[in-house]
């Protein structure tokens, strides 16, 4: 279970403190190893919140190191892929790469629980279940099968339904729809009758103007802005219910880590929390004006119809009923998953959700 790591002076006042750093640091730093690592991302530069994560990540390790421990990242195509992450970090082509470990559902439908599993919970609740709830234990023993061991790198809250030309009015409107969704939830979606596409963030754009694909989904407002999806569809719909949550990972090879110092692994899990503190909240200061940008410009607002809602609902727990019947590995995380979640949900309902619901309806008269 990863945690925050905090110094607790004991007592000393903040000069002694700043006095004792002063004297360890030069010599703690000419004790420490030289090392460079690679990290390789599925995430485009121009994504500054996204890829920006992995900035911030290897940034944080270099301070912490006096600069010994240097990890340089990359960006999708620069080394592998951005859907080739798992495997360039699991053959050891990298040390680490930056990832949404849904994308590689194909390989086992575990990988769909670190990102979120559709439907279950929100940001707060799924954290909740991965740092507290032993979900995230449960995930790195499965993930021991892959040689990689994973850190909680950042997330986007809940994200939007996506991008289409047409109005969605009933499931009808889905039937036969070529659709960028990412991962796992195409697997539900296409029980449906959509046909589901898997494509990297950075090829969507073009597959969206020429055609190949009818529909697509990203993030949110700031990033679906940058990727220019509002130029070639003129409908945007929410929720992206496949993405009440969405939680972003950080992959590293076990072997690289069992040859880390102790203090330099503290490093790795300490910058990926402070990734995860920063990512979200981003999110969140940056998409209301993004939003309010691309309504401006033409973008027509769409919520999916509850009738949709709710079939995707049915057939999404249909179908983890129906992996979890012939496959013991599902079955053992979303027992715990589910769990949590029937807890965290009847909570949320007592005071978060009614806090909500009266504040956001006191916004809304303008008050």
């Amino acid at each position: 279970m990863q945690r925050r790591r905090f110094i607790k002076t004991g007592g000393i006042g903040a000069a002694g403190v700043a006095a004792t750093t002063a004297l360890a640091a030069p010599a703690i730093a000419q004790g420490m190893p030289e090392i460079k690592w690679r990290l390789t991302s599925s995430f485009p530069k121009s994504l500054d919140t996204l890829y920006g994560g992995s900035e911030v990540f290897c940034k944080a390790v270099a301070e912490m190191s006096d600069n010994k421990f240097q990890i340089r990242p990359f960006a999708a195509g620069e080394i592998v892929p951005g859907l080739q992450v798992a495997d360039a970090v699991q053959n050891g082509t990298v040390e680490c790469g930056q990832t949404a470990a849904y994308y590689f559902f194909g390989k086992h439908p575990n990988f769909v629980f670190e990102t979120g599993l559709p439907f279950t919970m929100n940001q707060r609740q799924y954290y909740a279940w991965l740092g507290e709830g032993g979900g995230h234990d449960l995930i790195n023993d499965f993930y021991k099968e892959y040689n990689f061991r994973s850190f909680i790198f950042g997330g986007t809250g809940c994200q939007m339904g996506g991008w289409f030309r047409k109005e969605i009015k009933s499931m009808d409107d889905m039937k036969g729809l070529k659709f960028r969704v990412g991962g796992f939830a195409g697997l539900i979606l296409q029980r449906l009758g959509v046909v589901p596409q898997q494509i990297a963030g950075g090829d969507i754009y073009p597959a969206l103007e020429k055609g190949t694909i009818d529909a697509c989904e990203w993030v949110g407002p700031y990033d679906d802005e940058k990727l220019g999806f509002a130029k070639v569809a003129k409908y945007y719909y929410y929720p992206g219910w496949w993405e009440g949550t969405s939680v972003g990972s950080l992959y590293v090879n076990n072997a690289a880590w069992e040859k880390l110092p102790k203090n330099y692994q503290a490093m790795i899990d300490t910058a990926a929390g402070l990734v995860t503190s920063w990512m979200v909240p981003k999110y969140d200061a940056v998409n209301p004006a993004a939003l309010r940008r691309l309504v401006a410009q033409g973008t027509e607002l769409r919520p999916f119809p509850r009738p949709v809602l709710e079939t995707c609902f049915n057939e999404c727990y249909k179908f983890y009923d129906e992996l979890s019947a012939k496959d013991p590995k599902f079955k053992k995380i979303y027992d715990s998953l589910k769990a949590f979640r029937t807890d965290e949900n009847l909570w949320f309902r007592v005071a978060e959700n009614t806090f909500d619901n009266f504040n956001f309806a006191m916004s809304a008269q303008g008050r």
